[in-house]
């Protein structure tokens, strides 16, 4: 059996969606700035795609940019409110468990004179609205927090924030690749700025994402030429992508509430039965989370070796450790949260998507606990081991990748 349990990194194209995009590659395949016939019909489907993304956002059309995808967006929103000249505040304010689009273009703005504050979180990921109201100051320009985790799943308090943020006379940012389509979603409602969303994240081709900008609010472009996309991101349209993302809105808009429903009742099982393995921990809010995803520790066990037993079984998700040439370091998350180190080496994230079956769950059920049975009798790191290993320096330099 193959199961792939991994919708959180990328999902498959909906056969609607490609269904829809097919015509654009080669019957239709019009630069939708000409204007000609057939430049004509790829710049009505260009517009017919931002109408369908607009309506599953609650946003007008006109405040939809395309663009190459999520972290394009989140470069877009960040440096093109904190460099553009119409801006004098020097202040921006991020979270420490944010996507690295987030947090590596912070970093490259704090090079540019920007001071930055990343505020922490408490164990389950949750940013406190106090600490945004501490750390608001006269000279904010901008705050950016995620929409929900990527990793652990815990949806943040999106609209209590960004109300502190207008009181405070800033703008407000959130990466929402993770939620859109997933969760509903009204700009309005939240009261966002700015919104990023990626279309492989939604049963959409890779490659293409769109930027939400609230009309009236500027942006400086990040990239420079024929003044497409209403001279906020040029470059020749990519219709076929632009076309998938629109249809892949339209069909999560219509199957998000029964979906919703239904992964949750899935992720729940899914938990309950992972969490009957001894030694094991939820990462994330146990309610206030993904609907599809699941994020659990196993203590004494590494998690790029699960992963790749796993994956002998026909199974596919992902760990909170990344592997380097030389190094395997925790997810910066998993730290965040409280985690030691070598407790969050022992993660496993599955996130559930739109043909998970039950069936596939019972086999993850059976399966995971078997692997982490079997990695735990082959580990140095046990129960008796671990007040040992925390005596010892954390030194991660000498943390070398094993398989």
């Amino acid at each position: 059996m193959k199961v792939y349990m991994d919708h959180g990194a990328t999902t498959a194209v909906d056969p609607e969606v490609k269904e829809e995009m097919m015509k654009y590659f080669n019957d239709e395949y019009g630069n939708a700035s000409q204007m000609y016939e057939l430049g004509r019909n790829a710049a009505l489907a260009v517009e017919q795609a931002r109408e369908r993304l607009a309506k599953l956002l609650g946003a007008q059309p006109r405040e939809i940019i395309f663009n190459s995808g999520g972290t394009e967006s989140d470069n877009t929103a960040l440096k093109g409110i904190m460099l553009s000249s119409k801006t004098k505040k020097k202040h921006m304010i991020t979270s420490v468990i944010e996507h690295p689009a987030i947090l590596r273009t912070a970093e490259f703005l704090e090079t540019q004179g920007i001071k930055v504050t990343y505020l922490p979180v408490d164990e389950f990921g949750l940013v406190n609205p106090e600490d945004l109201k501490k750390a608001l100051t006269k000279d904010t320009a901008l705050v950016s927090i995620m929409h929900a985790n990527n990793e652990i799943g815990t949806i943040e308090p999106i609209k209590d924030l960004a109300e502190i943020t207008h009181d405070g006379g800033g703008l407000f940012h959130t990466d929402a690749v993770q939620t859109v389509g997933k969760i509903p979603i009204d700009v309005k409602q939240i009261d966002v700025d700015l919104l990023s969303l990626s279309s492989h994240k939604i049963y959409g081709p890779k490659g293409v994402g769109a930027l939400y900008k609230k009309q009236g609010i500027f942006v400086q472009p990040l990239i420079h030429g024929g003044g497409h996309e209403g001279g906020f991101r040029s470059g020749t349209e990519n219709v076929s992508g632009i076309v998938g993302l629109g249809k892949a809105a339209e069909v999560a808009m219509i199957k998000l509430p029964e979906e919703k429903e239904r992964l949750t009742k899935m992720r729940d099982k899914l938990i309950t039965n992972l969490l009957k393995v001894s030694d094991s921990k939820l990462n994330g809010h146990p309610t206030q989370r993904l609907p599809h995803n699941v994020n659990v520790i196993f203590k004494y066990i590494e998690g790029e070796a699960l992963i790749l037993r796993l994956d002998a079984r026909g199974i596919y998700g992902s760990t909170g450790s990344a592997c380097s040439t030389k190094k395997l370091e925790a997810s910066h998350v998993l730290l965040a949260i409280g985690l030691r180190h070598e407790v969050a080496h022992g993660s496993l994230r599955l996130t559930l998507g739109r043909w998970t079956t039950d069936k596939e769950i019972d086999y993850v059920s059976k399966v995971v606990p078997e692997v982490v049975e079997q990695l735990r009798a082959m580990s140095a790191f046990t129960k008796e081991t671990e007040g040992f290993v925390m005596s010892l320096k954390d030194d991660h330099d000498d943390d070398h990748c094993e398989t």
